[in-house]
């Protein structure tokens, strides 16, 4: 099962990629702000100074991800616009 019940066989490639890619990056997620986080294992409870650096480290890393899309999407614009000017030029 594909979370949300929903069976792998009902999705496509590009779906059951883009969820893959999406676990991933959950799990990476979880895993740095855990380690980064969580140092008191002696209660049950989550401490407060965990839980609000639990929420700077996700919202730091999804920002940064955030940023990192968007640089990559301007880069891919401007490759884009020289590979065009580039065929207009051998073009002539």
């Amino acid at each position: 099962m594909a979370g949300a019940g929903i069976p792998l066989e009902s999705l496509d490639k590009d779906q059951l990629k883009t969820f893959s890619d999406f676990l991933q990056s959950y799990n990476k997620l979880s895993e740095i702000c855990f380690m980064d986080c969580v140092s008191d294992f002696t209660s049950r409870d989550v401490k407060k100074a965990e839980d609000l650096c639990a929420l700077n480290c996700m919202e730091k890393y999804l920002k940064m991800n955030q940023r990192i899309s968007q640089r990559f999407q301007e880069f891919q614009i401007l490759a884009n616009e020289n590979a065009m000017a580039m065929a207009q030029k051998s073009g002539k």
